[in-house]
Order: structure tokens, then C-alpha cells, then sequence
């Protein structure tokens, strides 16, 4: 049955609700945090900057006035130890030897050399193209292991491979496979590395924004002596510290990649469009690579806050609510702006995790479990600072029982439907189902597969730590209204100094989704068992 709210008109399920004089100023208060966040102060807020400290002493300065407990190791605060690589692209170079011809790449045009991970300061190696490079044996099904390419023979060659998967393949398990154990398979085979091919369809957003954001400093966690601890604990949290190349090249110039060798990108890309099978095959071709770094090192912190549960033996547990504070930082000038400002991604879902735990901390009635309100650093930089902190966390690790996640929730039109990455993942689907009854809004799952958002936002930190995680953003309609508004702001606004105060954003509907996902966070707080993951999940394997 669905609850009929106080002074709210009833309503049809995913029909939305009337707003109300409270969601107006409730949204008030949240875009009020952004407005501070993403100001021009905060200097885009990149990972360890001054202005990233400035944002940081806020959410602290907010925390504190909510009266809620410092749950970091400094107070509030966790510090992260970052080893930050910068590649100078213009004395860096790309080199394809076909029949002893060499044919320079463009640097910014044809491929990007992104400075996540070590990149080896050069290389010369075969390439061999493994359709879309998804390493699972325990799915039966292996692109580094085919007849045509065998695992054994990728020792001191380049992989090529194209985003994508066989439409067999669960949704989230083609992402998973994109992650840790990809270049684990690859370091096992003795590979050289890596060269991967975006997708028209799964761009978020033009090439030249790809390329301009290229030349962003890229982190790896500093070692730390817990590591060795760490990796044995949860083996998919591991970092790799050894040097491995990797490209990423533009779809619109990938034919160069297969000219003469029988094949044509356009007939790959179609098949991968299609989620077809792939051909394995000898590309016939080399790839020189010469990469000049730089590299520096800096500290930043996640933000750590608890609100205790209000049960003798449940408090001990912990319900984690989480987004990230960091964005990009500062860039050249476009159209007269240089800042990042990252007013949606992330400020939006730092705002809601202030106004949740404000609300919750307000509130008499409290949870059972404990609330841990956490804002981590290093986001953009591949969920390091979530990393750091699900091996590492600052309260007993088997107590941590859930992770809700917001990262770029996008509130640009009225709250109707939300898309939940992990949903079919865990019993916390049947929360979130039960609490969008409650609210109107309908749950469904992510429809953008090829985008691989399941491993592009934090709680798949904990995933990987085998904690059920869910990440919620607003739904659509594939061609509808919504669904334009949506891709509009990926191309125009996503990872671009645009993402700032000035563009319209819909903050009653922001307010009507803070009070769902307060409402959810209470419910699986206050559930007599723990989420767990259902035992067709693929990550059931990571459970504790």
C-alpha cells in the first residue's frame, strides 16, 4: 500500500508528488552548500589543493554545528597519501610500426596517455586485438584467452580491445570485469599493456573534452604499510604498483589502429554496438610508445562523521552515507572560465549528505545502527580515497553493513523514477523498492551498461570489500524530455568548467530525494537483519 503524506495529494506510483512550501526551502538549504562548494574560492577543489582544504574545513565546520561525533583519526579527518603523476604530452610520443613503416599518432588526437597508474617511461611491443578485453573465467567466458590469442601468448605484447560486452554477460559484471582483475590478468600473462577504444555510444561526453582533461595530474594510493594486510584481506582492493602501459584511443581515428590487418573498425564497432561476439586476432602491427613524466606527492583527507545508533547492541553497527568532495581543479581558459566548479559533480551529493545528517541528527527518534556520514577525497582519481577507506576504515570493518552512495545525482527535472546501480545486487533493492513506494518513486536499473558507471562511483569501494552498495541517480525515460536533458548535460556540462552556479537545476526535487534517501538510510538502520548480497550475485564472493 502507498502511504498517503501529510498535505500531500495522493499520487500514482512514479508519478512524482506535489511540492510542497517545505521542499522549496529544504532545497534552499541544500543548493545554499553548493553555492559555497562550488565557488570560485574553492578553486575546483582538486585532490589535496588549498582549495580542496577550504571545501573540506567547511563540511567539518558543518558537521560540528549538527553535534555529530569525529569519526576520522584526526577528528574528522582521515588522511590520504597520494604519489601524483602528471604525463607532459608534448614530450611524450606514440608510434605505430606497420611493415617496418613507422606512422607517428597525435598525441590529443588520435590517443591519450592517461597518467592514472605507472606508466613505463617507454615501450615497443606487438599488438594483438582481444575483442573486448573482458577477463572472466569464473563466467566462462575469457577475451585473454581464446583460440585465435592465447593467454599464453600475450607475454610482452599490447592488448587492444573495445568498451563493450556480449549481451549475455550481466550488466554489472562487465563492468567488474573493466576493473582490478583486467590488469591483474594482464600482469600474470607477462603484458606489456594496454590500448582501449571507446565507443561512440559510450562516450559521456566529445573527444577534445577527453583529451583536455588528459592533461590532469593522475594518483595512485602512496604505499603504505598496511598494503600486504589489505590485499590479503580483500584481494580486489589491491594496488598495482608495477608499471603498465595504457592508451585510450579516439573511435574516430581508430581506423589507423586496423588497416591491412582483414579487419575495419566500423565492422568491430557495429558488432559491439550490437553486443555481438568479437573476433581475436594478431594485429600484425607495433606500438613504440615514449612517455616523460612528472611526479610530486600530496596528502588529502576523506571526512569521517558518526551519529550514534540508538540501540544497546545495533549501535555497533554502522550504515555508511557517502559522496565525494573532490572535482578537477583548474584548468586553461574556455570561454573566460578556468575553474572546475563540480556544483553537481559532487557538491550536489556532499550538500545531501549534510541535510540528511542534519535531519537525522535533528530528529529524536534516531536510527538503531549508527550513521557514518563519509565525504572522500580522490574521486576523480579512481575512487582512491573510497579505496583507502574501505580497507582502511576508521570503525571495526565487519560492522560496516551498507554503503548508500551519491555522486552526481542529477536533479535537473522532477523526482519521478531513480536508476540504482547494484540494485539485482543485494537485499537492499527490496529497501530502496519499499521506500519508493512510500515516496512515489518508481526504482529502477541502471540503463547505460556501456557507460560502466557501476565501477565509476565509490560504492563500489565497498564491493569490492563485500559491503552491499547501492548509487542512486535521477531516471528517465529513454527519448523522453528527461532522457534529453540528462545526455545534454553529459556533453555539454560533465567534466567541463560549465558544471557551475549558473546552470538550471530543479532543488525541490533535490530536497524530495534527500528525504527518500534519509528515509532509506533510516530503514536499513533500523532492519532486524544486515543487507547482504543474494547469492546470484557475483559479488556475493566478497562477502565477509
Amino acid at each position: 500500500m502507498v502511504a498517503i503524506l501529510a498535505g500531500v495529494t495522493p499520487y500514482l506510483l512514479g508519478q512524482g508528488r506535489e511540492v510542497t512550501a517545505a521542499d522549496q526551502a529544504a532545497g534552499q538549504a541544500w543548493w545554499a552548500h553548493i553555492q559555497t562548494l562550488a565557488a570560485g574560492d574553492m578553486e575546483g577543489r582538486l585532490t589535496g589543493s588549498e582549495g580542496y582544504l577550504r571545501a573540506a574545513k567547511y563540511v567539518v565546520s558543518q558537521f560540528d554545528t549538527m553535534g555529530l561525533q569525529p569519526a576520522g583519526v584526526n577528528g574528522y579527518y582521515q588522511p590520504v597519501k597520494f604519489d601524483v603523476t602528471r604525463v607532459l604530452a608534448a614530450q611524450s610520443s606514440l608510434t605505430l610500426l606497420i611493415d617496418g613503416r613507422a606512422q607517428p599518432l597525435v598525441l590529443g588526437q588520435d590517443a591519450i596517455v592517461p597518467a592514472r597508474g605507472l606508466q613505463p617511461n617507454s615501450v615497443s611491443a606487438p599488438l594483438v586485438f582481444v575483442g573486448y578485453g573482458l577477463h572472466l573465467p569464473e563466467a566462462k567466458y575469457d577475451d585473454l584467452d581464446s583460440p585465435e590469442v592465447p593467454f599464453s601468448s600475450l607475454k610482452g605484447k599490447i592488448v587492444v580491445f573495445i568498451n563493450g560486452g556480449p549481451a549475455e554477460l550481466p550488466l554489472a559484471l562487465k563492468s567488474y570485469a573493466r576493473t582490478a582483475p583486467f590488469t591483474k590478468a594482464l600482469a600474470d600473462a607477462g603484458a606489456l599493456g594496454s590500448i582501449y577504444i571507446l565507443t561512440p555510444k559510450s562516450m559521456d561526453f566529445p573527444w577534445d573534452r577527453v583529451a583536455a582533461n588528459a592533461s590532469q595530474p593522475g594518483m595512485m594510493l602512496a604505499p603504505d604499510p598496511r598494503d600486504a594486510e589489505v590485499a590479503a584481506r580483500h584481494p580486489a582492493l589491491a594496488d598495482q604498483h608495477a608499471p603498465m602501459f595504457s592508451a585510450t584511443f579516439n573511435p574516430a581515428e581508430a581506423e589507423k589502429l586496423f588497416a591491412g590487418t582483414g579487419h575495419t573498425f566500423a565492422e568491430l564497432l557495429a558488432l559491439a554496438d550490437a553486443q555481438k561476439p568479437l573476433p581475436h586476432f594478431d594485429m600484425k602491427r607495433s606500438l613504440t610508445a615514449s612517455i616523460v613524466t612528472e611526479k610530486t606527492h600530496v596528502e588529502s583527507p576523506n571526512i569521517v562523521a558518526k551519529l550514534e545508533g540508538s540501540d544497546p547492541a545495533l549501535k555497533n553497527e554502522y550504515v555508511l552515507l557517502s559522496a565525494h568532495l573532490d572535482h578537477l581543479g583548474v584548468g586553461a581558459p574556455v570561454n573566460g572560465k578556468t575553474v572546475f566548479a563540480g556544483a553537481m559533480d559532487d557538491a550536489s551529493g556532499v550538500a545531501s549528505v549534510l541535510e540528511i545528517a542534519r535531519s537525522l541528527s535533528q530528529n529524536r527518534d534516531r536510527p538503531k545502527r549508527s550513521m557514518l556520514f563519509v565525504i572522500f577525497t580522490g574521486e576523480e582519481k579512481g575512487l582512491l580515497g573510497s579505496r583507502y577507506f574501505a580497507g582502511r576504515p576508521t570503525v571495526p570493518e565487519k560492522e560496516i553493513v551498507a554503503d548508500l552512495n551519491l555522486d552526481m545525482f542529477m536533479p535537473l527535472f522532477p523526482l519521478k523514477k531513480l536508476h540504482v546501480q547494484g540494485l539485482m545486487e543485494s537485499t537492499l533493492a527490496g529497501d530502496a523498492r519499499a521506500v519508493g513506494a512510500e515516496h512515489n518513486i518508481e526504482i529502477a536499473v541502471d540503463p547505460e551498461p556501456d557507460r560502466n558507471s557501476f565501477v565509476r562511483t565509490d560504492q563500489y569501494s565497498f564491493v569490492q570489500a563485500g559491503v552491499p552498495g547501492l548509487a542512486l541517480k535521477f531516471g528517465w525515460t529513454a527519448g523522453s524530455p528527461e532522457y534529453k536533458a540528462w545526455r545534454q548535460w553529459l556533453a555539454q556540462r560533465y567534466h567541463s568548467r560549465d558544471d557551475d552556479l549558473s546552470q538550471p537545476v530543479d532543488t525541490a526535487a533535490a530536497a524530495q530525494f534527500d528525504s527518500f534517501l534519509g528515509d532509506l538510510a533510516r530503514r536499513v538502520a533500523n532492519s532486524a537483519g544486515r543487507p547482504h548480497y543474494v547469492e546470484s550475485s557475483f559479488f556475493h564472493r566478497f562477502e565477509k
